[in-house]
């Protein structure tokens, strides 16, 4: 197995926080959650590469762009 192979598991962590971080009722937290699950997309998108899993990379391409909106929505500095 090689490296990148193994990049499904930090990906796997990363986007478990990212839930954790996007279920707070705190507006700075929920904001890091979304960019938190940006790295976690790129992560998945750069493991499905490496897979030759389409669908993942599609999937993953989706949630980047609504985890981008959800940022905006969500931005602390937005009052």
């Amino acid at each position: 197995m090689d490296a990148l192979s193994l990049l499904q598991w930090p990906a796997m962590v990363v986007t478990l926080a990212a839930a954790w971080l996007v279920a707070s009722q705190s507006k700075a937290r929920r904001n890091w959650g979304f960019w938190t699950f940006i790295v976690s997309n790129v992560l998945w998108i750069v493991w499905g590469w490496h897979e030759d899993a389409l669908a993942l990379i599609v999937l993953q391409v989706g949630l980047f762009v609504l985890n981008l909106r959800g940022a905006k929505k969500n931005d602390p500095a937005r009052t």
